[in-house]
């Protein structure tokens, strides 16, 4: 397992609930903000329905935060036009993921919701 308990539960107050503000109720049907704990990662995707009423929800990628264990870090990635993840560069890795959670919703360059 990558993350025990208390990890986790600290990714879901972090990563969950810039989540579910930026997933107003009101419009939960036809937009919603999820976040995915895969391996050493934790992924943020915007999730929106199908165009012709079938079929999946689309996923757009908008954030993802890789843990690295030897060091103690976080390092915050971006999914640019090429659809492809790479490292936020304006950001150095932190040893805190409260801390790069606040600026993918600061968002001061429009990297992550445009």
């Amino acid at each position: 397992m990558a993350f025990c308990d208390l990890e986790l539960q600290t990714i879901e107050s972090t990563v969950g609930a810039l989540c579910r503000r930026r997933s107003p109720s009101q419009f939960s049907h036809e937009l919603r903000f999820v976040h995915e704990v895969e391996g050493h990662s934790v992924s943020v995707f915007e999730e929106r329905p199908p165009w012709r009423h079938r079929g999946e929800w689309t996923r757009k990628g908008i954030a993802r935060f890789r843990y690295v264990r030897s060091r103690g870090t976080w390092t915050l990635y971006w999914m640019r036009q090429d659809l492809k993840w790479h490292v936020y560069e304006p950001e150095p890795p932190s040893r805190g993921l409260a801390k790069l959670v606040g600026i993918v919703e600061e968002d001061k360059h429009g990297a992550f919701f445009g």
